[in-house]
C-alpha cells in the first residue's frame, strides 16, 4: 500500500468520525432483574413486580401524631434551604423540590441570569422528589403537607426537614429530608402509615424526576443528554429518540437512575430494594422526559406503616464529587470507547491547574506532555515518510516499467523497500497509534465540567465553548471570527508544507484541502480541543523541522 494512500485514508476516517461522533457511545448491555430478596416477604409475578402477601408485612406501629387541618384548597407554603453548595426551594404542596441553585456554578457566562438552575418543571406532580403512595404520580391526588419549619441552614451539622399530611384514604404520609453540609446529596425517607383501626389500604410508593435539557449549548449536539441508570456494571443511557414509540421499563436493584447533561445530572439513588424505573417522554417539543421509581404493591393493616428510604444528587458531573458519594455515581461522567485513557488524562489536568490556576496553560502544558511522550515513534514514522519521499521518482518508474504486469510491479516495490529498510507503512503507524489519544482528549475537552466558563485570556472567556473574537459586527451564522479555530487550520497548512508531499499531485493537491475541511469541522467545537489541536499542530511542525534539518 503506497506510503501516502494510506495516510490520506486515516486522515478521512479520522474527519469523519468526528463528525459522527456519536460512534463513541458505549454499546450496553440489557439489564436484567435479580430475584427479589427473601427478606421482603415477596414474589416475583410475571411483570416483574414484587407481589406482596399482607400477612408477610412486618408490623410497624404507626406512631400518633397531631395533624393540623389542612384544607386542600390551602395554598402550600415554600421552604428555603440554604446550604454552601446550593439553595433548595421545597413547597408543602406536593413536597417537591421547586427550585435547586447551584452557587459553584453560572446559568450563563455574564452571570446575569444568576446561579445554575437544575429545576425547569412548574407542575408539582412534576417536580423532582414528588412522592405518591396507592396510585401512579399523573393520577395521584397532590397533597398539602405542613412542614415543620419554612426556612433551613445547613453549616457544620446535617439538618431536617419534616413534612406530614393525612391523605382521604387515611394514610399518613411523612416526608423526612436530611441535608448535609458540603454536599450535594439529600436523603429521603417517607413513612407510609394506615391511621385505620378497622380498615387495611394496599399502595404502591412512586418517587418521580421529570426532567429536560439542563441547558443549550453545541456541545449538546454531540454529546449525551436524557435519562440514565447503573446497576451491577452497566450503564444504561436512553436517548429522547429511544422513547417516541412508547415507555421504557427496567427491574432491578439499581445503583442509581436519573437524567443526565453535558455538565449537571439528577439521580436517585433507591435503597437497595428491588425497584422499577419507568422512562416516558412527556414531550417530544422541549424533550421533557418523566423517571420514576416505583416499589412493589404492599397491603397495610389497621396501625401499620412502612418506610421508603432514598437517596439523591443534584449537581455537577464532576468526577472527584461523584466518586466521594460513591452508589457508581462517577460512571456517570463516560468519555466514550477510551474513557480508560480520558480519565487519568483528565486527573493530570486537573493537577496542572492546580499548580498554574488556568486551565487553557494547563491544556498546552498537557499537550506537551503528551506529544513528548510519543516524540519516538512520531520521530521515527516522519523519518520513514522523508525516505519514501525520496523514493518517489524510483517508485513510479517502477509503476510506469511494470504497468501490465501488477505482480512484478509488487514484487519490484517489495525489494526497493528491502533495498532502503522502509516500511510503506512506517508514516501511518505512529499516526494510528495516536489516534485513541486524540479521541480520549477530544471527548474529555468537550464534556469536562471543568472547562464550563473556565477562561483562557483576552476574548477567549469559556473553553467550553466555540470562541469568537467579535469584530464590531456579526459575521453571518459565526456571529464572530473564529481566530483561534483559522488559526488552527493556518497551522495545518503550514505543518502541510513542511510534511513530504505525495508523489501523485492529485493526492498532493486533496491533501491542501484538508486543513480547510478540518477547520470548518472544528468551528463550533469547544475553545480547550481547538487550543489542543494548535499546540499539537505546532509542536508537530516543530519535530518536522528537526527531521528535515538533520543528516540523512
Amino acid at each position: 500500500m503506497d506510503n501516502q494512500r494510506a495516510v490520506l485514508a486515516v486522515v478521512l476516517s479520522l474527519g469523519i468520525l468526528l463528525v459522527y461522533n456519536q460512534l463513541f457511545v458505549p454499546a450496553v448491555a440489557p439489564l436484567l432483574p435479580p430475584p427479589v430478596s427473601q427478606s421482603s416477604g415477596g414474589a416475583v409475578d410475571s411483570s416483574g413486580l414484587a407481589t406482596y402477601v399482607p400477612g408477610q408485612i412486618s408490623a410497624m406501629p404507626v406512631v400518633p401524631v397531631q395533624l393540623p387541618v389542612v384544607s386542600p384548597e390551602r395554598e402550600g407554603r415554600d421552604v428555603v434551604v440554604e446550604s454552601d453548595l446550593y439553595t433548595a426551594v421545597f413547597t408543602e404542596t406536593g413536597g417537591g423540590l421547586k427550585s435547586f441553585k447551584l452557587h459553584n456554578y453560572k446559568a450563563q457566562l455574564d452571570g446575569a441570569t444568576g446561579a445554575k438552575e437544575l429545576t425547569l418543571q412548574t407542575a408539582f406532580n412534576e417536580l423532582p422528589l414528588y412522592f405518591s403512595w396507592g396510585s401512579d404520580p399523573t393520577t395521584a391526588q397532590v397533597p398539602v403537607f405542613e412542614a415543620d419549619t419554612t426556612h433551613i441552614v445547613v453549616m457544620d451539622a446535617a439538618k431536617t426537614l419534616s413534612m406530614k399530611t393525612l391523605l382521604p384514604s387515611g394514610v399518613v404520609m411523612t416526608r423526612i429530608l436530611t441535608f448535609h453540609p458540603n454536599s450535594y446529596e439529600i436523603d429521603l425517607e417517607v413513612v407510609v402509615g394506615n391511621s385505620s383501626t378497622e380498615h387495611q389500604v394496599q399502595g404502591a410508593a412512586f418517587l418521580r424526576l421529570v426532567n429536560q435539557p439542563f441547558e443549550s449549548n453545541m456541545n449538546d449536539r454531540f454529546l449525551f443528554t436524557g435519562p440514565a441508570q447503573f446497576a451491577g456494571d452497566t450503564l444504561d443511557q436512553f436517548k429522547v429518540a429511544d422513547l417516541e414509540d412508547g415507555k421504557i421499563e427496567k427491574v432491578g436493584v439499581f445503583d442509581w437512575v436519573g437524567y443526565e447533561g453535558t455538565y449537571f445530572m439528577m439521580a436517585l439513588i433507591p435503597g437497595g430494594e428491588q425497584q422499577t424505573v419507568t422512562y416516558q417522554l412527556l414531550n417530544p417539543l422541549d424533550k421533557k422526559v418523566s423517571t420514576t421509581l416505583s416499589a412493589g404493591p404492599v397491603v397495610l393493616g389497621p396501625g401499620n406503616s412502612k418506610s421508603y428510604t432514598y437517596r439523591s444528587y443534584f449537581g455537577p458531573k464532576k468526577l472527584e464529587i461523584l466518586k466521594e458519594v460513591g452508589f457508581n455515581l462517577s460512571e456517570a461522567v463516560n468519555f466514550g470507547f477510551f474513557d480508560f485513557l480520558a480519565k487519568p488524562m483528565l486527573y493530570l489536568l486537573n493537577l496542572l491547574y492546580k499548580y498554574i490556576g488556568n486551565y487553557g496553560i494547563a491544556i498546552i502544558l498537557l499537550t506537551v506532555l503528551i506529544k513528548g511522550a510519543f516524540w519516538p515513534i512520531s520521530y521515527k514514522g516522519m523519518k520513514s515518510m522523508k525516505v519514501m519521499q525520496k523514493l518517489g521518482p524510483k517508485m513510479t518508474q517502477i509503476r510506469e516499467k511494470y504497468a501490465n504486469d501488477r505482480d512484478r510491479m509488487n514484487k519490484e516495490m517489495m525489494q526497493l523497500y528491502k533495498t532502503y529498510n522502509v516500511s510503506p507503512v512506517g508514516g501511518c503507524l505512529p499516526m494510528l497509534a495516536q489516534i485513541p489519544v486524540f479521541f480520549a482528549l477530544y471527548r474529555l475537552l468537550m464534556q469536562t465540567i471543568e472547562l464550563r466558563h473556565a477562561p483562557f485570556f483576552g476574548w477567549m472567556t469559556d473553553l467550553s465553548a466555540p470562541e469568537r473574537l467579535f469584530i464590531g459586527f456579526d459575521l453571518p451564522y459565526l456571529g464572530g471570527l473564529p481566530l483561534l479555530t483559522l488559526c488552527m487550520g493556518f497551522s495545518m497548512f503550514l505543518q502541510q508544507k513542511l510534511t513530504p508531499s505525495p508523489a501523485d499531485p492529485t493526492q498532493a493537491k486533496i491533501m491542501l484541502f484538508m486543513p480547510v475541511i478540518f477547520t470548518v469541522i472544528s468551528v463550533n467545537f469547544a475553545a480547550g480541543l481547538v487550543l489542543y489541536w494548535l499546540v499539537n499542530n505546532l509542536l508537530s511542525m516543530l519535530q518536522q523541522y528537526v527531521i528535515n534539518k538533520a543528516p540523512d
